[in-house]
């Protein structure tokens, strides 16, 4: 259950990888971006009031709808304002942090943090040799995931916050059972973010977090200008643009990432073509292999093929795709370049605060020579 889980998350990941005791709905439209920091992402706004910060997370789980949460950040040893909702609030900096996705350690640790880690989610996901090694020497505590959650543990670190994703509203169902315990959880909703500079941008949720928001907009605003630098230099240097084939089937279903997806964005940034581009979805499309087959033939490039290390690896999925034509060029590159023995991926941590590597890998995968003498960071040529 647990691979199944990680699968649909990535998958999910690809379409688009402070609070209080209980955490209140209300409509979006009680939301304003007026006075927000926040100049690109969709999924959630922070606010600096008169003696507290207020950051609200919008949609925080796919399917989600007009659903707001809202959260109060008052600075330790200050009295709260007058109005306040002390259920909302939570006081910074961390001191104290449990993180169900790397995704967070990644971030915390670009502000040098890593020290406020208590706890994470499945160690063998870390990519991070740090992390890891605090892991096994008991200082960082595994803490399980969804129903399988250590509740007792969690109650014995009793972290200033446990943050993690929603795939669905039923994720409230245990994070129910964590609240209770009188622990604070935060859903982070950066996976569903579509475009790779707004998934960056949740960096500035953890600055508000560490009261180091000074650092991480100057972490964001140089990755914005390295991206968009580098998106420049590549459209004035290209004169075509590959088809792009990714992922794999699962069992009997390929999962297609929609033309409004995070890693769709990344291709045509790269200068590619993703061959359902011109879709649009709020989640993966199930096809049926011979559906995708018919227009994988048109593809020149094969990116982000599951798990797999070797060609022999794709024919046992289905032999069929050992006769499309960038299979048998090589034209294969899978993102597992920086991977540990575990299975931890650095794409999915590091790769979500510095996108514009990601991005000059797949440039220099569809066009050879763009960038002269660029060894791939997260890629790697299957064959």
């Amino acid at each position: 259950m647990r691979f199944l889980l990680i699968i649909v998350l990535l998958l999910i990941i690809n379409i688009f990888e402070s609070c209080g005791d209980r955490m209140e709905s209300h409509k979006i439209t009680n939301i304003t971006d007026k006075g927000s920091l926040i100049k690109k992402a969709e999924r959630f706004t922070i606010e600096q009031k008169e003696g507290y910060t207020r950051v609200t997370i919008i949609n925080p789980w796919q399917g989600a709808e007009n659903i707001s949460q809202e959260y109060i950040l008052v600075k330790r040893k200050t009295e709260l304002p007058d109005g306040i909702d002390s259920l909302k609030v939570i006081r910074i900096p961390l001191e104290s942090i449990i993180c169900m996705s790397t995704t967070y350690i990644a971030m915390i640790s670009a502000l040098g943090e890593e020290k406020t880690i208590s706890g994470v989610s499945g160690k063998d996901f870390i990519y991070l040799d740090n992390i890891i090694k605090k892991v096994e020497m008991g200082l960082i505590r595994d803490v399980g995931y969804e129903a399988n959650l250590n509740k007792e543990l969690i109650l014995k670190i009793f972290p200033d916050l446990v943050m993690m994703y929603g795939i669905g509203s039923e994720s409230a169902g245990y994070v129910a059972k964590i609240k209770e315990l009188g622990v604070k959880v935060l859903f982070n909703a950066d996976y569903l973010e579509t475009d790779p500079l707004k998934k960056a941008e949740w960096i500035k949720l953890f600055g508000a977090l560490y009261c180091k928001e000074s650092m991480a907009d100057s972490i964001y605003k140089s990755e914005v200008d390295s991206y968009n630098m580098l998106q420049s230099y590549i459209n004035k240097n290209i004169t075509e643009r590959p088809k792009v084939l990714l992922g794999l089937p699962f069992k009997d279903t390929w999962y297609i990432s929609p033309g409004n997806s995070f890693i769709s964005k990344l291709i045509r940034d790269a200068g590619g073509e993703y061959l359902w581009q011109n879709t649009q979805s709020d989640l993966a499309m199930p096809l049926g292999i011979e559906n995708v087959y018919l227009r994988a033939i048109k593809a020149d490039f094969w990116l982000n093929i599951g798990s797999i290390n070797s060609a022999n690896e794709i024919s046992n999925v289905d032999k069929r795709l050992m006769e499309l034509p960038c299979f048998k060029h090589g034209d294969l590159f899978n993102n597992n370049k920086r991977v540990t023995v575990n299975g931890g991926n650095d794409y999915w941590e590091s790769g979500s605060v510095f996108p514009h590597l990601i991005l000059k890998d797949i440039a220099s995968i569809l066009h050879p020579g763009i960038f002269n003498d660029h060894e791939l960071f997260f890629y790697s040529k299957i064959y």
